[in-house]
């Protein structure tokens, strides 16, 4: 009976247009099935059960439209019974996270206030800010070793004052910001300071600077620089005598004013 059923629906998907011969047969078939026996619900049963539900009109099973909620929840089901669903709900879940992630991306940029709405660098545009007191303080650290310590400390080094060229060419630095860094603005700065403390600990130089504005945008990046430049500064006052010297902890420290207000490291 069963073998007869499937060769009888396998019958009824051929073209309408078959060969007398084929015609013949297929009538063969049909008549093997008793309709006392089985009625058209029950035959219809019988093939949803060897060939699943009938075809949607785009060639899949299946509802014509499913969401990935309502997918993974039918491929959870038939997980225990088919260890090759679990390949399919990996594929499902990486098919969502690929549509969530554009949507992710669009909305992190929206925090990066120097990357447009396309993702291209743009300068920031601050006239609608508020003139008010601004201040920042950052640090670094340049690890000479002990026999460059010595000499610095000696104020041996063939070029000089290595810790009085450095201070000068921080403070440099700092008023060459916007030329180095290139969407930075030009800030008018009021103040900057800095300082270069021999540590004998671990044979370093540390170093502090800090810059200070009125102005609509921070100074952050004005301190930064000053400290950089003041350790490359050392770095190549003291390089003839050691290429292992390492500059190191490059950060700000604090932050005053603008919208933001005050900031501290560690707070």
């Amino acid at each position: 009976m069963f073998s007869t059923l499937r060769r009888a629906v396998l019958l009824r998907r051929l073209p309408t247009v078959i060969s007398p011969v084929k015609r013949a047969f297929s009538s063969k078939i049909y008549d093997e099935i008793d309709p006392q026996i089985m009625n058209i619900d029950e035959l219809n049963q019988e093939m949803k059960s060897i060939f699943g539900e009938e075809p949607s009109p785009d060639g899949f099973s299946g509802p014509a439209t499913m969401d990935f909620s309502e997918l993974k929840s039918k491929a959870e089901s038939l997980k225990s019974t088919n260890p090759e669903i679990s390949d399919l709900l990996s594929h499902i879940e990486y098919q969502k996270s690929s549509k969530e992630q554009p949507a992710k991306v669009a909305s992190d940029f929206s925090k990066l206030t120097h990357v447009g709405i396309s993702g291209e660098a743009q300068m920031v545009d601050v006239s609608s800010k508020d003139n008010t007191k601004r201040t920042a303080l950052a640090c670094c650290k340049v690890v000479l070793g002990k026999r460059v310590f010595d000499l610095v400390l000696a104020n041996q080094m063939g070029k000089g004052d290595v810790l009085g060229v450095a201070k000068i060419a921080g403070i440099s630095g700092a008023k060459q910001t916007s030329s180095l860094i290139p969407l930075c603005h030009n800030i008018a700065l009021t103040h900057v300071r800095v300082d270069l403390r021999l540590n004998p600990e671990d044979f370093s130089v540390d170093i502090e600077g800090e810059a200070s504005c009125t102005g609509k945008t921070g100074v952050e990046m004005e301190a930064m620089t000053a400290v950089s430049v003041a350790g490359l500064t050392v770095y190549d006052m003291c390089k003839a005598a050691s290429k292992d010297i390492s500059i190191t902890d490059v950060r700000l420290e604090r932050k005053t004013g603008g919208k933001s207000g005050y900031w501290s490291r560690g707070e």
